[in-house]
């Protein structure tokens, strides 16, 4: 399964229990992971937050995503056959007071994505 979870940014709510699962990191600065969004968009959407803003960057950052997956498939092909064998929990700092919504996350796009690129993937999307 391959679904979405909130990366706590400073102190963590330990009310909140972390999710059971394998967690990644997705958010632009961590660049090894193939989901992650280009530093410029995030900065970009989060510096002037609207409805426009979001979908230039939902547009932008789903072909970025396209791009990557025509060069080289092969890290979504792992992610993919990691979330089939596990749970994987993509991971972001959003919602955010800037960000308030969970479904204007490029986590949720990647998600999106991914469902696109592998239907026989379990994908939840987180509710809105």
């Amino acid at each position: 399964m391959l679904a979405q979870y909130k990366i706590c940014r400073g102190r963590r709510d330990y009310a909140v229990p972390l999710p059971t699962g394998i967690r990644q990191d997705t958010r632009w600065r961590c660049r090894k992971h193939p989901p992650h969004p280009d530093e410029a968009l995030v900065k970009v959407n989060l510096a002037a937050p609207s409805d426009q803003a979001w979908h230039a960057l939902r547009a932008a950052y789903w072909k970025e995503l396209e791009l990557r997956f025509g060069e080289d498939r092969t890290p979504f092909d792992d992610l993919a056959k990691l979330a089939s064998e596990n749970d994987v929990f993509i991971g972001c700092s959003c919602p955010t007071k800037t960000n308030p919504r969970v479904d204007r996350c490029h986590t949720f796009v990647a998600l999106e994505f991914m469902r696109s690129k592998y239907p026989a993937l379990k994908v939840e999307l987180p509710a809105v």
